[in-house]
Formats: structure tokens, sequence, C-alpha cells
């Protein structure tokens, strides 16, 4: 059974830094990503990252956010600069064997979610 735990979330004022982490295990799978919700909408992708090494971002990231995982895909980072308000949500970290990217919210394999509050 793979297991994903996330950690690092937090409250920062607008304009900080904020990197999450997800121990992922066991997994030799093809795609692993972030989605987050924010209270009264619907989960979104945030970023992906497959076995390839391929990586896509939404749009909204706008270069602020990096995803990376270490050499055994069992660490999953989300490094997240110049946060706003409206990233304020719960982030989920997420792995698929199959789909990758824009399906990171409807992935397989989901963890419990990490609180990040943004304000101004």
């Amino acid at each position: 059974q793979v297991q994903l735990a996330e950690s690092g979330g937090g409250s920062v004022q607008s304009g900080g830094s904020l990197r999450l982490s997800c121990t992922v295990r066991p997994y030799r799978g093809h795609c692993m990503g972030w989605f987050r919700q924010a209270p009264g909408k619907e989960r979104e992708g945030v970023a992906t990252i497959d076995d390839d090494g391929t990586i896509t971002y939404a749009d909204f990231v706008q270069g602020r956010f990096t995803i990376s995982q270490d050499n055994f895909r069992t660490e999953l980072h989300l490094q997240m600069n110049s946060l706003k308000p409206e990233d304020t949500a719960m982030y989920y970290c997420a792995a698929d064997r199959n789909i990758c990217w824009p399906y990171v919210p409807d992935f397989y394999y989901q963890g419990q979610g990490t609180q990040v509050v943004v304000s101004d």
C-alpha cells in the first residue's frame, strides 16, 4: 500500500515562502504531484513531475513554485515563493502509476494534506 505524508505547511505573510515535503513509500510509478483545495472551491492541480523528469505547472504558479523529487523518488517537495493570499488552501501530495498532468487531483494515491495560510 502506497503511503504519502505531507509536511511543511503553515502561516506566512504575503510575499513569504514555504517548502512543502511529501514522503512517498513505497512507490515506483509514473507521476507525482501536488494539488490544492481552498474553502468552497474545487481542487486544482499545482504541479507534477513524471518518471522522465518532465515538470508541469499550473498557469497561476507564474514561476513562483518549484517542484522537485529526490533521486529515489521517495521525497517530493514544493518550494513556494512570493506567496499570495489566494494561495491559501490545503495542499495535497499525490501519485499515480498511469496518468499525469492535468489529472493530478484525481491521482489514485493521495496524502492527508497540509494547510497553507497566506495573510495580507
